[in-house]
């Protein structure tokens, strides 16, 4: 137990205040979801209320002790947003593993969007599997959908801030995806990817690890 005390005070206020709060809005969220069909597993915190949209036909489910921070005072990192989860095709799914925490985070699925378990995502990230409009013009005045691809985030992932996940995409377990970055291929487990598209930039592992790596090359 902290010590209370004037410089200690303003903390533990703090909080006390945030805890109170995420009681209050982790009892609406679950008012929320059970309207829209949305399955919320035991053990999950809500700060801030997200927005939640389900297609009939659709699924979303979310496992077990996950966080979702959606007001900004819930987060120090620079929330501009609610979460948002939405199936935005009749047969979609969403999945999110036990363990995860997203921040400011949008999940957007018309197809499939699956997280492992312990997957963080970083402030303001976008995750979605469709291109939303088509390329073509006509296609898109007719109000044809986009192109579609089911996307699939393994156990702990690491996105940051401002990442975007685009359709058709796998990021391997352990993986780290720096900010800002945007992802428009596969990256494969235990690396650190950055950039525009994202690229591998280097192996994460203990030194004794990457230095075996090395030497092996």
């Amino acid at each position: 137990m902290r010590k209370i005390n004037r410089r200690s005070l303003p903390h533990l206020i703090d909080c006390a205040v945030g805890w109170l709060y995420g009681c209050y809005y982790t009892a609406w969220a679950r008012v929320f979801a059970r309207w829209w069909g949305v399955k919320v597993e035991a053990g999950c915190r809500f700060y801030g209320l997200p927005m939640l949209r389900r297609l009939p036909a659709s699924t979303i489910h979310i496992g077990r002790d996950c966080v979702f921070r959606s007001a900004p005072w819930s987060s120090l990192a620079g929330i501009s947003r609610r979460c948002i989860l939405a199936t935005v095709g009749e047969h979609a799914q969403i999945r999110v593993g036990e363990g995860c925490g997203l921040s400011g985070a949008v999940i957007s699925a018309a197809t499939e969007i699956i997280l492992g378990r312990r997957v963080m995502v970083g402030a303001n990230s976008t995750i979605t599997d469709t291109d939303w409009h088509p390329l073509d013009p006509i296609a898109r005045a007719a109000g044809m959908p986009g192109a579609t691809a089911a996307v699939r985030i393994e156990d702990d992932v690491w996105l940051g801030f401002n990442v975007l996940v685009l359709k058709g995409v796998t990021i391997g377990e352990g993986t780290t995806v720096a900010a800002n970055s945007v992802v428009v291929n596969s990256l494969p487990a235990g690396v650190m990817a950055a950039g525009a598209p994202a690229r591998v930039i280097r192996v994460i592992g203990s030194p004794q690890k990457e230095s075996t790596r090395e030497a092996a090359q």
